[in-house]
């Protein structure tokens, strides 16, 4: 048996190929299983890579049986499985893929009924092929191609030609993301080509291989690199909120209020005193602060500041608290400031001032607090979320979906008021 092996050059580079293959995509597998949070695109992607791993193993296994036993069913029933094994590949990397693909959801939905239809259909006719020999037919323990043999590789070009599209003219998709998609779409059509001048030769697993390290490389490990990057913006956003918050102004005149009630109140001003230092502390914490907090923590620091903000504008400020549930976390520093915006930029604009009301609700799936003021109100088109005139409103509804799948809404009208709604999944 050895003899047979290394004096077939084409048999020793399949089985190297098989090895190598092997032994490379299971250190990235290994990669993808111990990282805790893993992406739903690296979910797919451990799948994906599991299944070429186990596809080049299956034809490893192939190779070795078929020097020392073969026979028209062996042949007949292996590349049967062969022939399914590559569509399955090909339909678990279109659904990678479509995790990057910027398509509304009708269409998302459109291409994954459609590609399952045709893998069925395409299963279907490879198990008739064992009967009619339409694609290839086995004789003498060897394979041969049918007159119709194109015609098998019709999902896998069906499939990579969606692929190479959406990649292309997505704008979505970055430059490295649109290469490393399109590698693997046109690699295993250049090994169709050499596949007919060198015949025996597995070159179309050396293709897989390649393609599939660059797009581990290309997309899997960039996307972590902008993650990170992603992640230092989040924090120095939150480091710019904490600083608009603790404005100069503010510090000046919460003090100067404190210092009158000292010759008229000096109990109310120990108070005050008592507050406006829980409120520095509060904030300073919540700068290093990464972990999600217990909502009952965040509505402390908002009784806080408002009661430090009723004692310079009095009567003016109304808050309403309509508490139906505490028990949830949220990202620090993330409901005050809505309640600070409401204040400052709401109420507080209008001469009588106004009502704020918080309310908090659950229900079967998810968790809703609810701002509203009746202050000015504001057309949202004429709004720059950029700007740190409303607290950096951007910057907080970026922490609240990136730290736990939030969402925040904001309605608005001239001269009625504003409702701010944040959505927690459960």
């Amino acid at each position: 048996m050895e003899d047979k092996i290394f004096n077939n050059t084409n048999i020793v580079f399949n089985i190297t190929i098989c090895i190598m293959g092997s032994l490379i995509l299971f250190v990235h597998l290994a990669n993808l299983i111990v990282k805790r949070n893993k992406r739903k695109d690296e979910n797919i992607l451990l799948a994906f890579i599991a299944f070429t791993i186990f596809h080049f193993l299956t034809y490893l296994t192939y190779t070795l049986i078929k020097l020392k036993y073969t026979s028209d069913t062996f042949v007949m029933g292996f590349y049967t499985t062969f022939f399914i094994f590559n569509n399955i590949e090909v339909l678990l990397y279109f659904l990678y893929m479509m995790n990057f693909a910027d398509l509304s959801k009708i269409w998302k939905k459109h291409l994954y009924v459609g590609s399952f239809i045709i893998f069925i259909a395409f299963v279907i006719l490879d198990l008739i092929n064992i009967k009619f020999n339409l694609f290839f037919y086995a004789k003498d323990g060897n394979y041969f191609r049918s007159k119709y043999m194109i015609v098998s590789q019709g999902y896998q070009i069906v499939i990579l030609a969606i692929v190479f599209i959406l990649s292309i003219f997505n704008r979505k998709i970055n430059l490295r993301e649109k290469i490393a998609f399109s590698s693997y779409c046109i690699l295993p059509l250049i090994a169709t080509i050499l596949q007919n001048i060198f015949a025996g030769y597995a070159i179309s697993y050396a293709t897989i291989i390649i393609a599939v390290e660059i797009l581990f490389f290309f997309v899997n490990v960039q996307k972590n690199i902008d993650l990170i990057k992603e992640e230092e913006k989040n924090k120095e956003a939150q480091v710019k909120l904490m600083l608009s918050q603790i404005q100069p102004h503010f510090m000046y005149n919460s003090l100067s209020a404190i210092s009158t009630l000292i010759t008229i109140d000096p109990e109310k001003a120990q108070t005050s005193l008592d507050e406006f230092t829980e409120y520095l502390r509060r904030n300073l914490s919540s700068l290093t602060e990464t972990r999600l907090i217990p909502f009952a923590s965040e509505l402390k620091h908002i009784e806080t500041y408002v009661s430090l903000e009723k004692m310079r504008f009095n009567d003016r400020i109304n808050v309403i608290y309509d508490i139906g549930t505490k028990n949830f976390l949220v990202p620090p520093l993330t409901i005050q400031p809505l309640v600070e915006n409401a204040i400052k930029h709401g109420i507080l604009k209008k001469i009588e001032g106004g009502t704020v009301t918080i309310t908090t609700y659950e229900t079967d799936t998810e968790v809703v607090i609810e701002i509203k003021d009746d202050g000015i109100g504001f057309d949202l088109k004429d709004i720059d979320f950029s700007e740190n005139v409303h607290f950096g409103l951007k910057n907080i509804s970026y922490r609240i979906k990136q730290t736990c799948n939030g969402d925040l809404n904001i309605t608005s009208k001239k001269n009625v008021g504003t409702n701010i709604t944040v959505t927690f999944k459960k």
